[in-house]
């Protein structure tokens, strides 16, 4: 993918269900620890600590500091980054679909 590193660093933190489950979950709660994380999830708190390090090298996800826990807080920078990514491909894809049905077009005239 030529998206370049950050974006491609977002794709594939949420490409797993987990991850994207635990960012959700980041979100609907204003923040949350691993250990919070884990009493929801099917997994023990090291996998979930792993899926936030995947989150946090993506830029998902910040981490501070609370007292002996690290707290997480959604940072969706990255998710606009992605979003027009998405939005760029999806024009030139839209220009060439255009391109093609005028030729298309043109022939049968």
């Amino acid at each position: 993918m030529s998206g370049g590193g950050d974006v491609d660093a977002v794709f594939g933190a949420l490409a797993d269900p987990t991850r994207r489950h635990v960012l959700g979950e980041i979100g609907r709660r204003g923040g949350a620890t691993a250990t919070e994380l884990a009493a929801d999830l099917p997994v023990t708190r090291q996998a979930v600590a792993k899926h936030l390090g995947v989150l946090a090298g993506a830029g998902l996800v910040d981490g501070r500091r609370a007292g002996r826990e690290t707290r997480y807080r959604v940072t969706p920078a990255p998710m606009g980054e992605a979003i027009d990514w998405m939005t760029r491909v999806g024009a030139q894809w839209d220009e060439r679909l255009a391109r093609l049905q005028r030729l298309t077009t043109r022939d049968r005239a």
